[in-house]
């Protein structure tokens, strides 16, 4: 029951932060899905960082694990809301911004994991 709690606390929070930061881009950039297209990139180096460490020091507890990179960084992102995005620019024939986003969101998600797991071994 432990467990659950840690996920359901850091989930509650990614998902809160998620809106905050959702709704102050998406605010700035209407055309593009700006706040999920950040949360999703700033989450992949979140848990490249926490992955790495914990590959790294094994120290680190299955709790932490399970608060950061399966709730906090679980809730934080999001996939659904970048499909349905997706859908979106593509229903209103924006094939610039669908491109920008799909590819973008891939390129530098993979590369903010990889660029996280480095950092971490920094630390």
């Amino acid at each position: 029951m432990k467990h659950v709690l840690l996920v359901f606390l850091g989930g509650g929070l990614g998902s809160a932060l998620r809106y905050a930061i959702g709704k102050w881009l998406d605010g700035i950039y209407l055309q593009f899905p700006a706040g999920t297209f950040v949360v999703n990139i700033v989450g992949s180096l979140v848990i490249g960082v926490v992955l790495g460490m914990a590959l790294k020091n094994t120290s680190i507890s299955q709790n932490i694990l399970l608060f950061t990179a399966t709730g906090f960084c679980g809730g934080f992102t999001t996939f659904s809301a970048f499909a349905y995005e997706n859908y979106a620019l593509l229903k209103n024939e924006d094939f610039l911004s669908f491109s920008l986003y799909t590819f973008g969101s891939l390129a530098l998600g993979f590369g903010a994991v990889v660029l996280g797991i480095w950092l971490s071994r920094l630390i």
